[in-house]
This record gives structure tokens, C-alpha cells and sequence, in this order.
């Protein structure tokens, strides 16, 4: 039983820890190269990391996706959607892909020459499975080098620790109080009835073998 417990809340908590993971913002800082439009297929699961702005766009098969291109300060690729939120999740409330995109294109340099820029963003990138982390953000700093402190991160898992650890301890105390006693209310009570069933086998096994020495 012990097993089924701690495994129930390894996958409890593991699937919390992967949702903040992809669904709060992220930080990159990076030197834009390139903006394109391109159609994207919507038919098999990799669907729910596609955005769903609208409602319409549940029931379509494709639709055109902005894509922006860009390269790491150690030179690494990197390709970011630019899709609006609209009122879904994870909940930016992001409605201005058009003039996102716009930034993107304008902030565009070359290696002889960058412009680097921070670009927050939510999700994850797998080439194999074409999945795209969406730029929410574009800001201009004045180098590669720049310290990121990711504060929203930070005050939001610290609230969300201290909301945890709250709901943890009265819901302990509301246990010891309420449904602790309950339980042992019941497993005395089904000692007492296993020690009275087995007062009455002795007793019947007497009364057999009083039969049995006449």
C-alpha cells in the first residue's frame, strides 16, 4: 500500500512540476536572423502545443504559423512561434502577434554586426516532434552577457510553495482531527469484533469437545 501512495504522488507532482515547466516564462537571450510564415498540419496530437486563439481553429485541419529564427550568444540555433494566447492557457493574454512579428523583423542583425535581444517565451523546443516554444516578449540588451533574474518565476513559485505548505498543514490538522479518530474508532472496533468471533470458535470448539470426550 505504502508503494501505491508514494507512486501516486511522484506522478501527482511530476505532472505539476511538468506543466509549470513548460507553461512559465523563459528567458533567452539571442541575436534574431530571420522571420517566415509557414503552413502547419494540425492533425495529430502534437496539436495541444499549438495554440487555440480562436475557436474556430479547433475544427481546422492547418493554418499558417509566424516562425522567428534565431541564433544563441554560443551559436546554437534556436526557433520560436509567434502565435496569440488569446484567453487560453497557459493565460498571457497575448493578442499582438502581428506586432511582435514586427519587432522581430526589425531587430534583425547579422554576426559581424549584432543586436541582441531577450525573448521571453513559454514551452519547449523538440526537433523530432516539431514542437516550438511561442515568443511572447521581445526586448533589445546591450550584450550576449547580460544576467537574466527571472523575478515572476521566482515570487510566483515562492507563493505557490507557501500556498502548498498552507493547504498541507490544515489539511493535516483537519485529519488528526476529524478523520484519525474515525479510523480508530473503526479499527478498535473491528479488533473488538475479531476478538468476540474468536471468543465464540473457542467456545464452540469447547462445547465440541465435551461431545467428543463423552
Amino acid at each position: 500500500m505504502a508503494y501505491v501512495k508514494w507512486a501516486f504522488i511522484i506522478i501527482f507532482w511530476g505532472t505539476i512540476a511538468v506543466i509549470l515547466q513548460y507553461s512559465l516564462p523563459q528567458h533567452d537571450v539571442v541575436r534574431i536572423v530571420n522571420t517566415y510564415e509557414e503552413r502547419q498540419d494540425l492533425t495529430d496530437w502534437t496539436r495541444i502545443f499549438w495554440s487555440e486563439p480562436e475557436d474556430q481553429s479547433t475544427s481546422l485541419s492547418n493554418r499558417d504559423v509566424q516562425f522567428i529564427q534565431a541564433v544563441r550568444a554560443n551559436g546554437k540555433p534556436i526557433v520560436y512561434r509567434n502565435e496569440d494566447t488569446g484567453w487560453g492557457w497557459p493565460p498571457y493574454f497575448k493578442f499582438d502577434t502581428a506586432n511582435l512579428y514586427t519587432e522581430a523583423n526589425d531587430a534583425k542583425s547579422t554576426k559581424d554586426n549584432p543586436d541582441w535581444v531577450v525573448v521571453t517565451h513559454y514551452g519547449w523546443r523538440n526537433e523530432f516532434m516539431s514542437i516550438f516554444p511561442n515568443a511572447i516578449f521581445i526586448r533589445h540588451v546591450e550584450g550576449p552577457d547580460v544576467r537574466i533574474i527571472p523575478w515572476f518565476n521566482i515570487v510566483f513559485l515562492t507563493v505557490f510553495a507557501a500556498l502548498v505548505w498552507a493547504i498541507w498543514v490544515r489539511w493535516r490538522r483537519f485529519r488528526q482531527k476529524k478523520i484519525d479518530p474515525v479510523l480508530e474508532n473503526m479499527e478498535d472496533g473491528l479488533y473488538a469484533a475479531g476478538d468476540a468471533i474468536d471468543e465464540k470458535r473457542k467456545g464452540f470448539r469447547r462445547w465440541l469437545d465435551s461431545w467428543k470426550s463423552k
